[in-house]
């Protein structure tokens, strides 16, 4: 596997845990922890320590694409996703998610169908709940079934803030 390096990134929701090989993102955290506790979570995933990288890369198009984002400009993200520590369902799950439009929400069930999988609803919500790449993949408009927003990973308030930016930047006619 190629280096992982990371960044600190600031955003409106928080400081971003940033990760990348030089092509593609790998991850994409909002900390509420400290740096050395959300790494260690990523190392024994990769198996190999991220290095702090500032330079040009998957990292800084990221950064780049979130602040666009949360100023209102960008609607969709195109960083490239390396999606090799995600396997089976999960990854299945975790690319239907990215088929929910910018400012719109779809509930677990209909990631399920999306994923192929159209009684997995539980496991999507599972999927969603261990994401790697949040924001990016956006897992925040994935809702339950009677429209109640859920838990975001014990952090609804994020999920809530997210949902509430989307809805005040959506363009005309969505």
């Amino acid at each position: 596997m190629t280096a992982t390096t990371f960044r600190i990134h600031p955003t409106p929701v928080g400081d971003v845990l940033l990760l990348a090989s030089p092509a593609r993102l790998i991850g994409l955290d909002v900390l509420d922890a400290p740096l050395g506790v959300a790494l260690e979570g990523w190392t024994r995933l990769l198996g190999a320590v991220p290095e702090p990288n500032d330079d040009d890369g998957a990292a800084q198009t990221a950064a780049q694409q979130l602040d666009e984002y949360f100023d209102g400009s960008r609607t969709a993200f195109t960083v490239p996703i390396d999606w090799s520590p995600v396997r089976g369902f999960t990854r299945a799950a975790l690319q239907a998610v990215g088929e929910i439009p910018y400012a719109q929400t779809g509930s677990y069930g209909d990631v399920a169908h999306l994923a192929g999988s159209p009684r997995a609803h539980r496991a999507v919500g599972s999927a969603c709940a261990h994401a790697p790449i949040s924001i990016i993949v956006p897992v925040h408009r994935v809702v339950r079934a009677d429209g109640s927003i859920g838990e975001y990973g014990g952090r609804p308030d994020l999920k809530r803030a997210l949902l509430d930016h989307e809805a005040a930047h959506r363009p005309a006619g969505v």
